[in-house]
């Protein structure tokens, strides 16, 4: 091609397929769950979602969680905005900010470093750590599997670690790893970008954390049934 076409236009050809190969800016929504839960206590609903929008290594991040009771008590929301590096073959470190609104407690403002990824086998890998105004450090580890039963049907099994440092009583939090959280999920694909789904979850407060739930009268450990749906766009 070189010896057919002018230089420039060679050179002009080059630039586009270098931009056409890593250097396309994009965006992307995603609804991880919109779902209400059912169980012993309080119906319930929470929902999970992130975004970005940038090229292949850098990008901006947003990510938001919530939940609260069906009959219109809200618990808790939680709202990221983080700047994103691939730093290796699906990897990527982030770092950026956090901010909880809590109703009934004082709203807590973060630093947050992380790092997100597929490890081998496809385990979708989450971890970051918190550190608060206040200088409170806590940190959050989750793992999720997609196991394909059917080319529609998904069962996603989910692992959730929370930690702290130290003891936060205003946020009825103990220190070392305060509770777990795991769920099974059965999505079905209607679209690849939505899919319904059923399942269970079921979580536990530990240590001091537990102690905190006890005091004033709540099960430190719940089961739910959950429905929702999973989305992207």
């Amino acid at each position: 091609a070189d010896l057919m076409y002018d230089p420039a236009v060679m050179a002009a050809a080059r630039k586009q397929l270098l931009a056409e190969n890593g250097d396309i800016r994009s965006t992307a929504v995603f609804i991880d769950s919109l779902e209400a839960g059912f169980g012993d206590g309080a119906d319930t609903y929470g929902w999970s979602a992130q975004g970005w929008t940038g090229g292949d290594i850098n990008r901006i991040w947003w990510k938001t969680e919530g939940q609260g009771e069906i009959d219109g008590k809200l618990h808790e929301v939680e709202v990221q905005a983080l700047y994103s590096r691939a730093i290796a073959p699906f990897w990527d470190v982030q770092a950026g900010v956090r901010q909880d609104f809590r109703p009934d407690r004082k709203d807590t403002t973060h630093l947050t470093v992380g790092l997100i990824g597929v490890a081998p086998y496809w385990f979708e890998i989450g971890a970051a750590a918190f550190l608060s105004t206040k200088g409170d450090l806590t940190a959050r580890v989750e793992a999720e599997y997609d196991q394909r039963l059917t080319q529609k049907w998904i069962l996603q099994p989910a692992l959730e670690l929370a930690l702290s440092a130290s003891d936060i009583p205003e946020l009825e939090t103990g220190s070392g790893l305060t509770s777990v959280t795991a769920g099974l999920r059965l999505r079905y694909e209607v679209r690849k970008e939505f899919a319904p789904y059923v399942g269970v979850e079921w979580s536990r407060s530990l240590g001091d954390t537990a102690d905190y739930a006890k005091a004033r009268g709540a099960d430190p450990e719940d089961t739910r049934f959950v429905v929702g749906v999973k989305a992207w766009f």
